[in-house]
């Protein structure tokens, strides 16, 4: 994957924070309160790295095995790379969708929904006709951020196109 691509898709992980806390505390009378779970805590066990089958891999493109792709330590995730394009996955366990898009610095930030749950797909800032798309998608009271790549601009002649397929295809199993 060239540099270029990389810092697009670092530039997208930057918009996002990486926070997970839970605490307990007691009640007037003593007793242990639960609290309700933290933001983003579903996504805490999730793992992009094991999310697609090796199957969904092969039909998208791509190689079965992964790479780390944890440009920034608050949006962990995996990418696989195939001859002509890269597929990644991260993970965002604090910010929202919504939220990431009061961030700025879009191309193209276009609301959406996806297997019943918020979504945008997000062109970050210089990437028009760069051959890369990003699609946030809602999951585990965080979200997923899913990104494709092609190698050379026009490797991929509608990346946003092909990308929306693999989401449609993937994120109803995302954590609720």
């Amino acid at each position: 994957m060239s540099t270029f691509s990389r810092s697009l898709f670092a530039t997208a992980a930057g918009l996002a924070l990486f926070g997970l806390s839970a605490c307990g505390g007691t009640s007037t009378g003593g007793e242990p309160t639960t609290q309700p779970p933290a933001p983003g805590a579903a996504l805490q066990s999730f793992d992009p790295c094991t999310f697609f089958t090796p199957e969904e891999l092969t039909s998208f493109g791509v190689g079965t095995t992964s790479q780390d792709f944890t440009q920034v330590s608050f949006q962990p995730g995996c990418e696989w790379e195939g001859e002509k394009l890269s597929i990644g996955l991260q993970k965002n366990a604090k910010d929202t969708v919504q939220s990431l898009g009061q961030g700025g610095g879009f191309d193209k930030f276009e609301p959406t929904n996806i297997a019943g749950r918020e979504a945008a797909e997000i062109i970050v800032g210089g990437a028009t006709d760069q051959g890369v798309c990003n699609y946030a998608v809602s999951a585990g009271g965080g979200f997923v951020m899913y990104q494709l790549s092609g190698f050379m601009r026009d490797s991929v002649p509608d990346p946003c196109g092909e990308l929306e397929k693999v989401v449609n295809q993937t994120a109803s199993r995302l954590p609720q």
